[in-house]
C-alpha cells in the first residue's frame, strides 16, 4: 500500500499552533475567570493540564503542539526544532492567546458588574499582584525553574526512546502539577503567550509586570533545552 500522507504546510502548522494556544488560554484562563470560585486552585490547575493534553492530540500531529513561545525556544535550543521557525510560531501563539483572551472577556462581560481590571482577569503578577504576596525574585525563580522542568518533561516524553502515544498525558499532568505549585506564587505563567493573551485586557498594572512572564519562562526553557542532552543524553 502506498503512503499518501503529506506533510502539513507552513500555514497549516501555524494555524494549528494558533488554535492550540487559543484552546489553552480559553480553557485555562477561562476556567480561572469564569469558574475560579467554584472549582478552586485544583480545578484551575486541572483545566490547564487538560487543555494541553487534549490540544496535544488534536493539533500536535500538525504543528508539534508547542502552544507556548518558551517551549518553541526550548525545543530549538535542544535541536528538536528549527530556529528559523521560532518567530512565526511565536506570532501564531500570541495571536491565538490574544483571541482567546478577547473571547473570555466577551463572555465574562455578560455578567453585570464584571470588571476585568479589578478582577485581575487571570493575569500574572508579583508583589501586590501575586496571589500570595510573593516578591519579584521569588516569582522569577518559580517561573524559571518550573518552566525548565516542564521542558525536561516535554523533551523526555517526546523522545524517540519514550513510550509511544503517551507524551500528551505526561505533558498535561506536568502542567497540572506546575499550576498546583505556582498559582499561589505568580498565578502561573510558564508561557509568555498565556500571559500576554490576558494581560492586554487586565490594565496597565498587569502590562507593567508582564515582562517577567515573558523573560523568565524563556530563560528557563532555553536552559533546559541546552542542558538536556548533556545531563540526560542525546535522543539518538
Amino acid at each position: 500500500m502506498n503512503d499518501t500522507t503529506t506533510s502539513p504546510t507552513t500555514a497549516q502548522r501555524l494555524t494549528a499552533e494558533g488554535l492550540g494556544t487559543f484552546w489553552l488560554v480559553l480553557g485555562g484562563c477561562g476556567t480561572a475567570v469564569l469558574a475560579g470560585k467554584e472549582v478552586g486552585t485544583a480545578g484551575i490547575a486541572l483545566a490547564f493540564g487538560l487543555t494541553v493534553l487534549t490540544g496535544a492530540y488534536a493539533f500536535g500531529p500538525v504543528s508539534g503542539g508547542h502552544f507556548n513561545p518558551a517551549v518553541s525556544v526550548g525545543l530549538a535550543a535542544a535541536r528538536r526544532f528549527a530556529w528559523k521557525d521560532v518567530p512565526a510560531y511565536v506570532v501564531a501563539q500570541v495571536v491565538g492567546a490574544t483571541a482567546a483572551g478577547a473571547v473570555v472577556l466577551a463572555i465574562a462581560s455578560g455578567k453585570p458588574g464584571f470588571d476585568a481590571v479589578a478582577s485581575g482577569f487571570a493575569s500574572n503578577g508579583y508583589g501586590d499582584r501575586s496571589p500570595g504576596g510573593y516578591g519579584l525574585w521569588a516569582v522569577v525563580a518559580t517561573e524559571v525553574v518550573l518552566t525548565a522542568f516542564f521542558l525536561f518533561v516535554i523533551l523526555g516524553a517526546s523522545a524517540k526512546r519514550a513510550a509511544v502515544g503517551f507524551s500528551g498525558v505526561a505533558i498535561g499532568l506536568a502542567l497540572t502539577l506546575i499550576h498546583l505549585v505556582s498559582i499561589p506564587v505568580s498565578n502561573t505563567s510558564v508561557n509568555p503567550a498565556r500571559s500576554l493573551g490576558v494581560a492586554w485586557f487586565a490594565g496597565c498594572d498587569a502590562l507593567s509586570q508582564v515582562w517577567v512572564f515573558v523573560a523568565a519562562p524563556v530563560v528557563g526553557a532555553a536552559l533546559a533545552g541546552l542542558a538536556h542532552a548533556f545531563l540526560l543524553g542525546d535522543d539518538d
